[in-house]
């Protein structure tokens, strides 16, 4: 990818493990909130992409095409690959982590499996939940249902946090509607290894 910007690199990245893990392009709305900048920024960097011959676009929904995709990985049914996302002091688990494989199958009986993505979690204020630090959480966005014991993303000053939904109140509202950002369906802990 000579040429490239490095922000151009990971919205080629990201579209990319896009389509594999979701069988279609995303939108620019949702390249801008996977990297938390404006529409009109992924807008730039997109005609930028395209005059370098990276990809293919067009004015319909979802018309984004790689020039030089990579190739899928294939998993077992019910397996699948999913992206992590930074949620405050939160990162991947390793600085090359940029997706957590698993069978979500087991997690979801519905089809919002699309709905997915995994935290690392770091700093977090989760005492007496069972979730520690190096512990990968799998989120399930915009929850229905929120019970008042689940684990739940929360946007709280501005940021996103992890908190326990008897404990998080957004914006003035009391827990347990659904504007939380996202609900704890799973859990990945990694043994330290001896």
């Amino acid at each position: 990818m000579k040429g490239l910007t490095q922000k151009q690199k990971n919205i080629i990245e990201f579209i990319n493990e896009f389509m594999n893990t979701q069988e279609m392009a995303p939108t620019i709305y949702e390249i801008a909130e996977h990297f938390h900048i404006k529409t009109s920024t992924v807008f730039a960097h997109i005609r930028a992409l395209q005059k370098k011959n990276y990809l293919t676009r067009s004015s319909k929904a979802r018309s984004i095409s790689l020039s030089h995709p990579k190739k899928r990985t294939r998993f077992p049914a019910g397996v699948q690959s999913i992206p992590f996302h930074q949620i405050g002091e939160a990162t991947p688990a390793e600085p090359g982590d940029k997706a957590l494989v698993c069978d979500v199958a087991r997690l979801l009986d519905s089809s919002a499996k699309e709905d997915l993505y995994a935290v690392h979690v770091h700093g977090s204020d989760l005492n007496g939940s069972g979730i520690f630090d190096g512990d990968i959480l799998i989120v399930k966005s915009n929850p229905e249902t929120v019970g008042k014991e689940d684990i739940v993303v929360a946007e709280e000053n501005g940021r996103e946090i992890l908190k326990q939904a008897k404990d998080a109140v957004l914006n003035g509202v009391p827990d347990n509607l659904p504007q939380f950002k996202g609900v704890v369906i799973g859990l990945q802990r990694r043994i330290a290894k001896p």
